[in-house]
């Protein structure tokens, strides 16, 4: 695989910044030069832990990239609670995570309002993962391949082939995000080499040979070896099992699984 992995740990809202802080140290002990050199690791904790993440990784050097779980399109303004990307990128943040199942299913998160998130990470010089997905009833309907490049389109619109070229898209079916169900290796294969062609389509062969394409769905030790194996998966979007150093290692570890 010519595109290097990226595994993501998902925080979701876990961990206060003092256990964020054991868990980085943590995860820290168990990874190698030898991981480090095959896979790009980030781990995307709550807010209020970032910058207590962010000082334990400058402190000792560590080479594990950090990232953020959501954030706003607008630089500054009245909007209470939203945090600016210009903060992120302050905070040496590498990585977002825009659009993720949760934040469309239960914040109403738009298509349009991904678009401005992806447009306004890049503009902060930080990578965007650009989370797509099908609930069961689209799925069982099939759908899946019409909502997910729907959403793929509509995501990456405006955007310019160098910028795609950077980016990690993230396939994550909704059905199966913390309900212990896995798409099988060779169904997400199928939907992450549909999502690579769509990005040929639109922005040629060597940008959709460049971006990275993540599966997320109840990411576990015991499941990512095989889905590793696929050609068209380029990394995990972890959340449950990244709260656990050891199992989260331990997928970090999945070309020795």
């Amino acid at each position: 695989m010519s595109r290097k992995p990226l595994i993501s740990g998902n925080w979701k809202m876990n961990l206060n910044h003092f256990e964020a802080i054991q868990c980085v140290q943590k995860l820290s002990y168990l990874l190698t030069k030898d991981d480090y050199a095959a896979v790009d690791v980030s781990v995307h904790p709550p807010f209020t832990d970032i910058r207590s993440v962010q000082t334990v990784i400058d402190a000792d050097e560590l080479l594990m990239q950090l990232g953020a779980q959501h954030c706003h399109w607008e630089e500054k303004g009245a909007f209470t609670g939203e945090i600016a990307p210009a903060f992120l990128s302050k905070l040496n943040v590498k990585y977002v995570i825009v659009g993720h199942s949760e934040r469309r299913e239960l914040f109403a998160e738009t298509d349009e309002m991904v678009n401005k998130k992806v447009a306004a990470v890049l503009a902060n010089q930080m990578t965007p993962i650009m989370c797509v997905g099908e609930t069961l009833e689209e799925r069982e309907a099939g759908q899946t391949e019409a909502k997910v490049l729907g959403q793929v389109r509509a995501g990456l619109a405006g955007r310019k082939a160098d910028q795609v070229a950077t980016m990690v898209i993230a396939y994550e079916p909704v059905w199966a995000i913390g309900t212990g169900r896995n798409a099988t290796p060779e169904d997400a294969q199928a939907v992450c080499s549909a999502i690579r062609g769509e990005v040929g389509q639109l922005f040629g062969a060597d940008t959709a040979a460049a971006v990275r394409i993540q599966y997320g769905g109840s990411v576990k030790a015991g499941t990512v070896a095989e889905l590793m194996r696929q050609a068209d998966i380029d990394g995990a979007l972890v959340g449950g099992a990244s709260l656990d150093p050891d199992e989260f290692a331990r997928i970090v570890n999945f070309r020795n699984l």
